[in-house]
């Protein structure tokens, strides 16, 4: 038979397990749940790692679209200015040459064609016609009947021109006139002569 403290002591050691054991168990909950925690706090690191990178990335595309959109740009302006520089010169060079026309052998029949198509733009039974003074001089009173009868109109010659190669048609009371110069002629005509002159300049055919 036990004495009392035998059995005390054995209690003790009883408890003792008992309180080891919930202990351990508490550890080992306590270990199992940290380890749960430390995991789901990697993946979620991980995974903010993966969202920083794919905005890093999407950024760093961004730029390098916006980089490459800018660049094309400025090429496309260098282009352009090029080209408005290439196209300047040669009418600046076509415009400079334009007098020479009147050495042509056959000056005398483009002024004819120019008052023929002032006159009709005017359309007005009188017309006063206006020419440069060498180009005057080709406009004899003969040519002139010539050109009225042809035209049927009245045609008179003006004051020179103290500017242009050419004619300009302007009515007796000088409230219209038609600009029909080569100057004036290049002008309204360079717009759509310029991709034309440009496709040559670049070696094309047209």
């Amino acid at each position: 038979m036990k004495s009392a403290d035998e059995s005390v002591r054995a209690l003790s050691r009883e408890v003792l397990d008992e309180a080891r054991g919930e202990a351990e168990q508490i550890l080992a909950d306590a270990k199992a749940k940290a380890d749960i925690i430390r995991q789901r706090a990697l993946e979620q690191a991980a995974a903010e790692r993966e969202e920083i990178l794919k905005r890093a990335r999407q950024e760093a595309d961004h730029i390098r679209r916006q980089a490459i959109a800018a660049a094309q740009l400025q090429a496309r302006k260098l282009q352009l200015e090029r080209r408005e520089k290439l196209l300047n010169n040669v009418f600046d060079a076509v415009q400079q040459r334009l007098p020479s026309i009147r050495q042509w052998s056959d000056y005398d029949q483009i002024v004819r064609q120019l008052i023929r198509e002032a006159v009709a733009h005017l359309a007005a039974d009188e017309v006063r016609i206006r020419a440069d003074e060498q180009t005057q001089k080709l406009l004899t009173d003969d040519v002139l009947a010539e050109l009225s009868k042809e035209l049927g109109v009245q045609l008179q010659l003006g004051a020179p021109l103290e500017h242009g190669t050419g004619v300009i048609a302007e009515t007796i009371d000088g409230r219209r006139q038609y600009d029909n110069t080569l100057e004036a002629r290049l002008s309204r005509q360079q717009s759509e002569l310029r991709s034309a002159v440009y496709r040559l300049l670049m070696g094309e055919s047209l």
